[in-house]
Protein backbone atom coordinates (compact mmCIF):
# COMPACT_ATOMS: atom_id res chain seq x y z
CA UNK A 1 0.00 0.00 0.00
CA UNK A 2 1.84 3.10 -0.95
CA UNK A 3 0.42 6.91 -1.39
CA UNK A 4 1.75 10.35 -0.68
CA UNK A 5 -1.15 11.83 1.18
CA UNK A 6 -0.80 13.60 4.98
CA UNK A 7 -3.05 10.42 5.69
CA UNK A 8 -3.24 8.22 3.56
CA UNK A 9 -6.32 5.96 5.08
CA UNK A 10 -8.16 8.82 5.10
CA UNK A 11 -7.44 9.17 1.28
CA UNK A 12 -8.93 5.92 0.97
CA UNK A 13 -11.88 6.47 2.72
CA UNK A 14 -12.97 8.43 0.31
CA UNK A 15 -12.58 5.85 -2.80
CA UNK A 16 -15.75 5.40 -4.87
CA UNK A 17 -18.19 2.83 -2.67
CA UNK A 18 -16.05 3.29 -0.20
CA UNK A 19 -18.01 4.89 2.00
CA UNK A 20 -21.48 3.24 1.52
CA UNK A 21 -19.75 0.29 2.78
CA UNK A 22 -18.24 2.10 6.15
CA UNK A 23 -22.18 3.37 6.47
CA UNK A 24 -23.57 -0.21 5.91
CA UNK A 25 -20.83 -1.58 8.42
CA UNK A 26 -21.31 0.42 11.07
CA UNK A 27 -25.32 0.07 10.73
CA UNK A 28 -25.20 -3.69 10.80
CA UNK A 29 -22.69 -3.04 14.22
CA UNK A 30 -25.38 -0.88 16.10
CA UNK A 31 -28.01 -3.31 15.54
CA UNK A 32 -26.29 -6.44 16.84
CA UNK A 33 -25.16 -3.88 19.84
CA UNK A 34 -28.89 -2.88 20.31
CA UNK A 35 -30.13 -6.42 20.35
CA UNK A 36 -31.45 -6.96 24.06
CA UNK A 37 -29.15 -10.19 24.95
CA UNK A 38 -26.37 -8.22 24.32
CA UNK A 39 -27.27 -6.08 26.92
CA UNK A 40 -27.19 -8.81 29.27
CA UNK A 41 -24.94 -11.35 28.37
CA UNK A 42 -22.31 -9.60 25.97
CA UNK A 43 -19.41 -11.59 27.33
CA UNK A 44 -21.49 -14.73 26.35
CA UNK A 45 -21.35 -13.76 22.41
CA UNK A 46 -18.11 -12.63 22.51
CA UNK A 47 -16.54 -15.83 23.83
CA UNK A 48 -18.39 -17.44 21.10
CA UNK A 49 -17.76 -14.83 18.45
CA UNK A 50 -14.14 -15.32 19.41
CA UNK A 51 -14.48 -19.07 18.68
CA UNK A 52 -16.16 -18.89 15.65
CA UNK A 53 -14.00 -16.02 14.22
CA UNK A 54 -10.60 -18.94 14.95
CA UNK A 55 -12.39 -21.42 13.58
CA UNK A 56 -12.66 -19.63 9.98
CA UNK A 57 -9.88 -18.11 10.42
CA UNK A 58 -8.48 -21.47 10.45
CA UNK A 59 -10.48 -23.01 7.66
CA UNK A 60 -9.11 -20.07 5.13
CA UNK A 61 -5.63 -21.08 6.37
CA UNK A 62 -6.52 -24.89 5.27
CA UNK A 63 -7.88 -26.53 8.41
CA UNK A 64 -12.04 -26.57 7.67
CA UNK A 65 -13.10 -28.38 10.82
CA UNK A 66 -17.06 -28.31 12.15
CA UNK A 67 -17.12 -25.85 14.51
CA UNK A 68 -18.21 -28.53 17.19
CA UNK A 69 -15.22 -30.46 16.10
CA UNK A 70 -13.21 -27.34 17.81
CA UNK A 71 -15.26 -27.05 20.14
CA UNK A 72 -15.06 -30.34 21.66
CA UNK A 73 -11.31 -31.11 20.96
CA UNK A 74 -8.92 -30.43 23.52
CA UNK A 75 -5.72 -31.52 21.35
CA UNK A 76 -4.57 -29.77 18.64
CA UNK A 77 -1.11 -30.50 18.76
CA UNK A 78 -1.17 -33.51 16.58
CA UNK A 79 -1.63 -33.11 12.58
CA UNK A 80 -0.64 -29.73 10.45
CA UNK A 81 -4.76 -29.04 10.25
CA UNK A 82 -4.74 -29.86 14.41
CA UNK A 83 -1.84 -27.49 14.55
CA UNK A 84 -2.97 -24.52 12.94
CA UNK A 85 -6.93 -24.79 14.27
CA UNK A 86 -5.25 -24.48 17.65
CA UNK A 87 -2.96 -21.50 16.60
CA UNK A 88 -6.28 -19.80 15.73
CA UNK A 89 -7.84 -20.34 18.84
CA UNK A 90 -4.74 -19.01 21.24
CA UNK A 91 -4.76 -15.96 18.81
CA UNK A 92 -8.65 -15.38 19.59
CA UNK A 93 -7.93 -15.08 23.09
CA UNK A 94 -5.20 -13.31 22.91
CA UNK A 95 -6.26 -10.31 20.72
CA UNK A 96 -7.98 -8.75 23.64
CA UNK A 97 -4.86 -8.93 25.48
CA UNK A 98 -3.34 -6.19 23.07
CA UNK A 99 -5.70 -3.94 22.62
CA UNK A 100 -3.40 -0.93 24.94
CA UNK A 101 0.20 -2.32 22.85
CA UNK A 102 -1.18 -1.93 19.57
CA UNK A 103 -1.10 1.57 19.25
CA UNK A 104 2.30 2.50 20.82
CA UNK A 105 4.41 -0.98 19.43
CA UNK A 106 2.51 -2.40 16.38
CA UNK A 107 5.58 -4.92 15.98
CA UNK A 108 5.73 -5.84 19.13
CA UNK A 109 2.04 -6.40 19.15
CA UNK A 110 2.49 -8.73 15.50
CA UNK A 111 5.59 -10.37 17.27
CA UNK A 112 3.85 -11.67 20.21
CA UNK A 113 0.64 -12.90 17.86
CA UNK A 114 3.02 -14.78 16.12
CA UNK A 115 4.94 -16.43 18.87
CA UNK A 116 1.51 -17.47 20.26
CA UNK A 117 0.43 -19.01 16.90
CA UNK A 118 3.40 -21.22 16.15
CA UNK A 119 3.50 -21.86 20.07
CA UNK A 120 6.93 -23.11 20.12
CA UNK A 121 10.18 -21.43 20.71
CA UNK A 122 11.88 -22.17 17.12
CA UNK A 123 14.32 -19.49 16.55
CA UNK A 124 12.46 -17.50 13.28
CA UNK A 125 9.23 -17.65 15.77
CA UNK A 126 7.59 -14.03 16.76
CA UNK A 127 10.07 -11.83 14.42
CA UNK A 128 10.03 -10.85 10.48
CA UNK A 129 11.17 -13.78 8.48
CA UNK A 130 15.34 -13.73 7.30
CA UNK A 131 16.33 -13.94 3.51
CA UNK A 132 16.76 -17.00 2.51
CA UNK A 133 14.14 -18.47 5.02
CA UNK A 134 10.71 -20.66 3.38
CA UNK A 135 7.45 -19.23 3.78
CA UNK A 136 4.56 -21.59 4.70
CA UNK A 137 1.02 -19.27 3.97
CA UNK A 138 -1.89 -21.52 2.42
CA UNK A 139 -4.11 -19.84 -0.18
CA UNK A 140 -1.90 -17.07 -0.73
CA UNK A 141 0.15 -17.49 -4.26
CA UNK A 142 0.86 -13.81 -4.73
CA UNK A 143 5.09 -13.00 -5.22
CA UNK A 144 6.81 -13.00 -2.00
CA UNK A 145 8.66 -9.72 -1.04
CA UNK A 146 12.18 -9.96 0.01
CA UNK A 147 12.76 -9.95 3.51
CA UNK A 148 14.23 -5.90 3.36
CA UNK A 149 11.14 -5.38 1.72
CA UNK A 150 9.18 -6.43 4.78
CA UNK A 151 11.62 -5.17 7.08
CA UNK A 152 10.55 -1.75 5.37
CA UNK A 153 7.14 -2.08 5.06
CA UNK A 154 6.66 -3.22 8.23
CA UNK A 155 8.20 -0.09 9.70
CA UNK A 156 5.87 2.16 7.12
CA UNK A 157 2.81 0.14 8.38
CA UNK A 158 3.92 0.74 12.18
CA UNK A 159 4.12 4.40 11.36
CA UNK A 160 0.83 4.87 10.28
CA UNK A 161 -0.64 2.76 13.02
CA UNK A 162 1.11 5.21 15.31
CA UNK A 163 -0.03 8.54 13.86
CA UNK A 164 -3.50 7.59 14.16
CA UNK A 165 -5.50 8.17 10.88
CA UNK A 166 -9.32 10.10 10.67
CA UNK A 167 -10.07 7.00 8.70
CA UNK A 168 -12.68 4.88 9.31
CA UNK A 169 -12.14 1.26 11.34
CA UNK A 170 -13.01 -0.71 8.42
CA UNK A 171 -10.48 0.81 6.43
CA UNK A 172 -7.83 0.48 9.08
CA UNK A 173 -8.74 -2.54 9.67
CA UNK A 174 -8.99 -3.78 5.89
CA UNK A 175 -5.34 -2.13 4.93
CA UNK A 176 -3.84 -4.07 7.97
CA UNK A 177 -5.11 -7.22 6.90
CA UNK A 178 -3.97 -6.71 3.00
CA UNK A 179 -1.10 -5.39 4.22
CA UNK A 180 0.15 -8.41 6.62
CA UNK A 181 -1.44 -10.84 3.59
CA UNK A 182 0.90 -8.95 1.09
CA UNK A 183 4.51 -9.44 3.51
CA UNK A 184 3.88 -12.83 4.71
CA UNK A 185 6.30 -11.43 7.33
CA UNK A 186 6.27 -14.70 9.12
CA UNK A 187 7.57 -18.27 8.19
CA UNK A 188 4.33 -19.59 9.42
CA UNK A 189 0.40 -18.39 10.18
CA UNK A 190 0.85 -15.01 8.75
CA UNK A 191 -2.67 -15.81 7.56
CA UNK A 192 -4.02 -16.19 10.74
CA UNK A 193 -1.82 -13.53 12.26
CA UNK A 194 -3.31 -10.54 9.81
CA UNK A 195 -7.03 -11.97 9.94
CA UNK A 196 -6.56 -10.97 14.13
CA UNK A 197 -5.00 -7.84 13.31
CA UNK A 198 -7.66 -6.85 11.64
CA UNK A 199 -9.96 -8.06 14.34
CA UNK A 200 -7.54 -6.21 16.78
CA UNK A 201 -8.20 -3.23 14.81
CA UNK A 202 -11.89 -3.36 14.86
CA UNK A 203 -11.83 -4.18 18.11
CA UNK A 204 -9.29 -1.23 19.29
CA UNK A 205 -10.91 1.66 17.52
CA UNK A 206 -14.12 1.29 19.12
CA UNK A 207 -16.35 0.01 16.19
CA UNK A 208 -16.43 -3.57 18.25
CA UNK A 209 -15.20 -3.00 21.28
CA UNK A 210 -17.37 -6.05 23.21
CA UNK A 211 -15.55 -8.37 20.29
CA UNK A 212 -18.99 -9.84 18.82
CA UNK A 213 -18.58 -9.30 15.01
CA UNK A 214 -16.05 -11.69 13.78
CA UNK A 215 -15.07 -10.73 10.31
CA UNK A 216 -13.22 -13.86 10.04
CA UNK A 217 -16.45 -15.27 9.90
CA UNK A 218 -17.55 -13.80 7.05
CA UNK A 219 -14.24 -14.12 4.95
CA UNK A 220 -14.97 -17.83 5.08
CA UNK A 221 -18.24 -17.42 4.05
CA UNK A 222 -17.64 -15.50 1.28
CA UNK A 223 -15.16 -18.23 0.17
CA UNK A 224 -11.99 -19.13 -0.28
CA UNK A 225 -11.54 -18.01 -4.26
CA UNK A 226 -13.71 -14.35 -3.19
CA UNK A 227 -11.31 -13.69 -0.51
CA UNK A 228 -8.57 -14.37 -2.77
CA UNK A 229 -9.81 -12.33 -5.55
CA UNK A 230 -10.23 -9.41 -3.34
CA UNK A 231 -7.00 -9.44 -2.14
CA UNK A 232 -5.70 -9.49 -5.42
CA UNK A 233 -6.88 -6.21 -5.64
CA UNK A 234 -5.56 -4.92 -2.89
CA UNK A 235 -2.37 -6.22 -3.85
CA UNK A 236 -2.94 -4.19 -7.78
CA UNK A 237 -2.65 -0.75 -5.60
CA UNK A 238 -5.07 0.95 -7.85
CA UNK A 239 -7.76 3.30 -6.37
CA UNK A 240 -10.32 0.57 -8.14
CA UNK A 241 -8.70 -2.79 -6.64
CA UNK A 242 -8.38 -0.78 -3.10
CA UNK A 243 -11.99 -0.41 -2.89
CA UNK A 244 -12.64 -3.59 -4.09
CA UNK A 245 -10.91 -5.08 -1.10
CA UNK A 246 -12.27 -2.42 1.44
CA UNK A 247 -15.56 -3.79 0.42
CA UNK A 248 -15.10 -7.10 0.77
CA UNK A 249 -13.90 -6.52 4.10
CA UNK A 250 -16.63 -4.98 4.57
CA UNK A 251 -18.99 -7.37 3.82
CA UNK A 252 -17.18 -10.00 5.86
CA UNK A 253 -17.98 -7.73 8.76
CA UNK A 254 -21.49 -7.52 8.16
CA UNK A 255 -21.56 -11.43 7.88
CA UNK A 256 -19.53 -11.49 11.44
CA UNK A 257 -22.78 -9.65 12.57
CA UNK A 258 -24.83 -11.66 11.02
CA UNK A 259 -23.29 -14.58 13.11
CA UNK A 260 -23.77 -13.09 16.29
CA UNK A 261 -27.07 -11.57 15.62
CA UNK A 262 -28.12 -15.29 14.85
CA UNK A 263 -25.89 -16.90 18.75
CA UNK A 264 -27.76 -13.63 20.49
CA UNK A 265 -31.21 -14.89 18.75
CA UNK A 266 -30.99 -18.74 19.96
CA UNK A 267 -29.79 -17.58 23.28
CA UNK A 268 -33.19 -15.33 23.61
CA UNK A 269 -35.41 -18.32 22.65
CA UNK A 270 -33.50 -20.43 25.04
CA UNK A 271 -34.15 -18.30 27.70
CA UNK A 272 -37.90 -17.91 26.43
Amino acid sequence: MSTHAADPLAALAALPGVPDAVDSVRKAVDRVYGHRVMRRRSNEISSEAALRGARASAALSGADWALEEVRRRTDFGGDPEARTVGAALRLGVEVGQLLSIWRQSPLRVLARLHLVAAGDAADSVGRPRKAGESVDEPLIEAPLPSAAEVAARLDGLAELVVAGTSAPALVTAAVVHGELLALRPFTTYSGLVARSAERLVLIGSGLDPKAVCPAEVGHAELGRAAYVAAFDGYLSGTPQGMAQWIAHCGRAVELGVRESTAVCEALQRGAA
